[in-house]
């Protein structure tokens, strides 16, 4: 359908359902989603001429000298929101452009949609499907309170959140976002909900519409939804583990009949770009200081770059394939945390993959057994690097990457860096509860 024919599509929607307002979503650079309602009456003009608003007031966006910006509404992303039925409110979702028309470099839209245009060039479409996970306690406050004491998989009594994902999954299929799986994660009180595979920018969409319905239907339930990384200090945290795979038509170009392991050439220059990039990668893919509580060892984060097919520690696993699946063929990242930007995930993964193929990079040897049963001398003998232990480390390691910097672009890439530093220093100033414990009595 043509972007006119989907504006008209939109408009005729809105009358002949009595939509009442629309909500204007975009995020800024950290993936918080932002948002303006306007009503029926503005609509039309917001999907051809836009809507303009003060971007000095978000932090990330333009100067004040600077400060309108427009939200171009993209029509192909219309939706009624399910959960304020039947007062008819829908969303849509906006590219950011400067007022000349010209595209915002901070918008993370624009820039998942530059790096996707690049590997469009290469003759590739970028597919992903992310395992989000989150947490339900009984409120935000400092000292979580979990809901149930249930593990993997467990079903009643000891899932007691059950309802709550149900009604999450019909918001999501109304909202026209196909869910594959839900579950009840390892850790009390934590919870997946798997999206089924898509285009890069329609996953990205899709997961910012997922996190908003978790938290609406539990402030519906009074109760609190959270997709911090490391919420409970002695239980896993929340990953976002992005399986990946790209295609030439309607051909996966990871599977090759020929090959012993079943990855084409393409499939392992795309592994060993990850894996080379994945330190300069971290500060985007775990980007709070919590997120490295996250990423240590005795759970199950990643927390050392190799890769496997069936390796749960690995960074880059190789998922098993059912037969006469080759189309399912795909690589998952597994150390980004479930609070990412997943537009600029999306666009750093894609780039390190893209990059591996460019230049031929090798696949380094698959690694089998268990690297934290290694001695720290045996992973440096097989060149297997740590990833970054801090925000701090991570910033490092961004900072020297010229790959990364062209993925983001100047502008995300100087103001990421420079906000994140803030929040290392801010970090750092903080004395804990462990400092307290362990050494006010004794020192």
């Amino acid at each position: 359908m043509s972007a006119d024919k989907q504006a008209e599509y939109v408009l005729q929607t809105v009358a002949k359902r009595g939509i009442r307002f629309i909500r204007l979503w975009f995020t800024d650079v950290q993936g918080f989603l932002k948002s303006v309602a306007i009503s029926p009456a503005e609509l039309e003009t917001a999907l051809t001429e836009g809507m303009t608003f003060d971007g000095s007031s978000i932090d990330g966006y333009a100067r004040v000298h600077e400060a309108d910006m427009i939200a171009k509404p993209d029509p192909t992303t219309f939706q009624i929101l399910p959960w304020r039925e039947p007062e008819g409110v829908a969303r849509i979702f906006c590219d950011i452009h400067h007022t000349d028309g010209t595209p915002f470099a901070g918008d993370p839209r624009n820039v998942l949609r530059r790096n996707l245009r690049e590997a469009n060039e290469l003759g590739y479409s970028f597919y992903v499907a992310p395992e989000l996970e989150f947490f339900y306690f009984a409120d935000s406050g400092p000292e979580p309170k979990v809901l149930d004491h249930g593990g993997y998989f467990d079903l009643t009594p000891l899932d007691t959140a059950q309802e709550y994902r149900r009604t999450t999954i019909e918001h999501l299929e109304k909202l026209g976002i196909p869910v594959e799986q839900s579950h009840h994660e390892v850790a009390p009180s934590q919870h997946e909900i798997t999206l089924r595979y898509d285009d890069a920018m329609a996953m990205a969409d899709n997961v910012m519409s997922y996190r908003h319905t978790v938290k609406e239907v539990a402030l519906a339930h009074g109760i609190y939804a959270t997709f911090m990384p490391k919420p409970l200090e002695d239980h896993d945290g929340s990953g976002f583990h992005t399986h990946m795979s790209l295609f030439e038509g309607d051909q996966n170009i990871f599977y090759s009949a020929d090959s012993e392991n079943g990855l084409s050439p393409t499939a392992e220059a795309f592994i060993a770009g990850l894996v080379h990039h994945a330190p300069a990668m971290t500060a985007i893919t775990n980007q709070w200081v919590n997120s490295y509580k996250r990423l240590v060892a005795g759970f199950e984060a990643p927390i050392y770059a190799f890769w496997a097919r069936n390796n749960q520690s690995a960074l880059v696993r190789v998922p098993t394939i059912k037969a006469g699946k080759a189309s399912s063929t795909r690589v998952e990242y597994r150390s980004p945390d479930a609070a990412t930007n997943p537009y600029l995930t999306f666009s750093v993964l894609l780039a390190a993959g893209l990059d591996g193929i460019r230049n031929g990079l090798t696949l380094p040897d698959e690694l089998g057994t268990n690297v934290f049963e290694m001695s720290a001398n045996e992973r440096r003998q097989l060149g297997i690097r740590r990833l970054p232990e801090t925000l701090s480390h991570a910033l490092d390691e961004l900072e020297q990457s010229e790959l990364m910097n062209q993925a983001l672009g100047d502008h995300v890439f100087d103001w990421f860096l420079r906000n994140k530093r803030k929040e290392w220093d801010a970090y750092q100033h903080h004395v804990s509860r462990f400092e307290l414990e362990r050494y006010l009595p004794i020192l």
